[in-house]
């Protein structure tokens, strides 16, 4: 059963927050996996649980053993929302540890009418796999999504669906097993614009059953990440060093440049908006002091600009995010509406590392924003008026109010062996239109200072126009294990709730000894949004490779940007991503809010540079956006235009992608946006 929030932090918090927003932005998500039967739960990690208990059982606990303590000893779980049996409905997938079934919970929504979540037997359980991050797309375009599941210290599995929501094991033909790595995420995007998916890797360091990489090794165990290039017929071949994955810069001092490091997200999305993706990866500083105070900056926010082909060039410096941190987590979006893409960038947090006595710049362990330029670089945000912030793992941005706006939620926690960092209650940041971010206390019921979250996903699973949330922990500290204030003081709006569960605790003699606290296995939390007020348009892309002669995006148009104009001059941009976060992956289709709108404007910045438009898009509206190989603002003869309209739309007709009507819809819309062009 939950405990309650800290009510006279929130009440003084919500009234604060009242007189800034809109009542309709009030956001409130409750817990419903127990009414519907989610049983998950994380089977712990045995080498690295063992590691643990072994260090319980010492007469003292020093700092001198924290290198010693294991990673991650409850797990690394990840999730997927994922319409894996294509009914129109998301169904949720969870990664377990060895033993343990990764459960798929199929969404009976469109047999029903009701929304529910049943467990079901997939083909793709990987029971005997210490299972960590997940992610999925459409690799082999044939219209449904293949999940890619990624083992700790031991190989990758890969899951081709048999089309109704089953799944064949293709791993040892697929490529894509990786090695035995201490792989933590993953995500899928088309690298070299051939319509087909390929994969990157995010890696750690070698042997999770101890932290020495965090605390004095800082390169000689860690991992370099991986790139597989999909050859067709569900076949990769490894290249990240010849597609320049490994000449990693921006560290400090010189000298570093190509040094493998702790990565623990990894994501491709079109960054700068020229019809490629780039990559990003969130690397961890770890314990290491940065270089300003006398150590090296190893923990970057690491940006790869594409050139269109697949081969990479490292350009952090000039992105201005190569600045120390335990990063851990992204999310895409842009959140001051400026035409822009931003970042979010999970941290360890301002409370862990200073209670410990480490040295460190406490702005520099904060999550925050980054604000994209026309440019190409990031704008720090310094968090904003936040101050400081709790850990964080898993990250998702989307306009959860439906305000016309894009807020983020994060969540996270760690064993970091003297005592669990609980600092993290759920977070939900509240956008108020110009990019600034606000905490909203009350917007989670479930207090997760209790639920230790590693991988988080967002999407609507009950359709009914508000976006989602699923959370899944390593492990639980269910009543009566004690949670104790930090007591730091920053003046920010988690000072009060930031709190540590005490693994080990003073006895008599000053010396640290195991308290006796045990916890609980980890579990599932999926949070429905309570919002009421605006309405939203939901938009699903359809790449037309292997449809349309001229198609060349893949089946999901995993690497396209949408944007939504609710109101003239106002757009917001949602990047399709094939996996972020922490471990997890968001649904692929997005959900925009409309404010005070009735309707709005839908555009769509493909793989390849194509531009498609859509007008008039209606509040409730669930669109199928299709590839339609035409764009809109090439130079070209309206004659020539139209002619290509013509053949691609009665085509995706064919396919069954459209109907007559909305083949007539996406025409008009077409011809429309060809006229919006300056000087035609």
């Amino acid at each position: 059963m939950e405990t309650s929030r800290p009510r006279a932090l929130a009440a003084l918090s919500a009234l604060v927050l009242a007189a800034a927003l809109p009542a309709a932005a009030q956001t409130v998500f409750h817990d419903a996996a127990g009414s519907l039967g989610v049983d998950y739960r994380r089977t712990p990690s045995p080498a690295r649980e063992a590691a643990l208990e072994a260090l319980r059982q010492l007469p003292a606990f020093t700092m001198q053993h924290m290198a010693a303590t294991p990673l991650k000893p409850g797990g690394a779980p990840g999730v997927a929302l994922v319409d894996v049996d294509v009914d129109g409905d998301l169904d949720v997938y969870v990664t377990n540890g060895p033993g343990a079934d990764n459960p798929l919970y199929l969404n009976l929504l469109a047999e029903t009418g009701a929304f529910a979540l049943q467990r079901t037997v997939s083909g793709a359980e990987a029971t005997a796999q210490d299972s960590s991050g997940v992610c999925f797309g459409d690799v082999d375009n044939d219209g449904d999504p293949d999940l890619y599941v990624l083992g700790t210290e031991e190989p990758n599995r890969f899951f081709v669906n048999r089309g109704n929501g089953t799944f064949d094991d293709r791993t040892a033909a697929s490529g894509l097993g990786g090695g035995a790595l201490g792989s933590s995420s993953c995500s899928l995007g088309d690298v070299d614009n051939d319509g087909l998916l390929d994969v990157v890797v995010a890696n750690t360091w070698s042997d999770w059953t101890n932290m020495e990489p965090i605390f004095l090794v800082p390169f000689a165990r860690s991992q370099h990440n991986q790139l597989f290039l999909n050859r067709g017929g569900n076949v990769f071949e490894e290249v990240a060093a010849e597609a320049g994955l490994h000449d990693q810069r921006g560290f400090s001092p010189a000298g570093l440049d190509g040094s493998p490091t702790i990565t623990w997200a990894i994501a491709l999305v079109d960054l700068d908006l020229d019809g490629d993706v780039d990559l990003v990866t969130a690397d961890d500083q770890g314990a290491i002091p940065e270089a300003a105070l006398g150590g090296m900056d190893r923990g970057l926010i690491h940006v790869f600009e594409n050139d269109g082909a697949g081969r990479f060039t490292d350009v952090t410096d000039a992105a201005g995010t190569g600045l120390p941190g335990g990063w851990m987590g992204l999310s895409f979006g842009d959140l001051d509406a400026d035409g822009s893409l931003d970042l979010f960038a999970t941290n360890v947090g301002a409370y862990l590392q200073p209670k410990m006595g480490m040295p460190v710049h406490v702005p520099e362990l904060n999550s925050r924003w980054f604000f994209g330029t026309p440019g190409g670089a990031f704008v720090d945000s310094r968090s904003g008026g936040l101050e400081a912030t709790p850990f964080g793992w898993g990250t998702s941005m989307a306009d959860f109010d439906n305000d016309g706006d894009t807020d983020v939620v994060f969540f996270g926690g760690l064993d970091a062996g003297v005592w669990v960092d609980a600092s993290n209650p759920g977070v939900l940041l509240v956008n108020d239109g110009a990019g600034n971010l606000a905490y909203e206390p009350d917007g989670f019921l479930t207090d997760y200072r209790r639920h230790i979250v590693h991988g988080s996903a967002a999407g609507d699973l009950d359709r009914d126009g508000f976006v989602d949330v699923v959370t899944v922990s390593a492990f639980d500290a269910p009543p009566p294990a004690p949670v104790v204030s930090y007591g730091l003081s920053y003046g920010s709006p988690f000072d009060a709730e930031a709190a540590l569960l005490p693994t080990f605790a003073p006895n008599a003699a000053g010396e640290m000894v195991f308290t006796g606290l045990r916890y609980a296995e980890g579990s599932v939390q999926v949070q429905l949004n309570a919002a009421g007020g605006p309405g939203s348009v939901a938009v699903r892309t359809v790449g037309s490779a292997g449809l349309l002669a001229r198609g060349a995006v893949n089946r999901d148009g995993i690497g396209a940007v949408v944007g939504f104009d609710p109101r003239p001059g106002r757009r917001v941009m949602r990047p399709v991503v094939g996996g972020a976060s922490y471990a997890s992956q968001d649904d692929l289709e997005g959900v925009f809010g409309l404010g005070g709108a009735r309707r709005g404007t839908v555009e769509v910045l493909w793989p390849g540079g194509v531009r498609n438009r859509l007008y008039g898009v209606e509040a409730g509206e669930r669109i199928v956006f299709p590839e339609i190989p035409c764009s809109y603002d090439v130079p070209w003869p309206i004659e020539d235009y139209q002619r290509c309209l013509r053949r691609s739309l009665d085509g995706l007709e064919a396919a069954g992608v459209l109907s007559a009507a909305e083949a007539a819809r996406f025409r008009r819309g077409a011809v429309s946006a060809y006229f919006s062009v300056p000087g035609r």
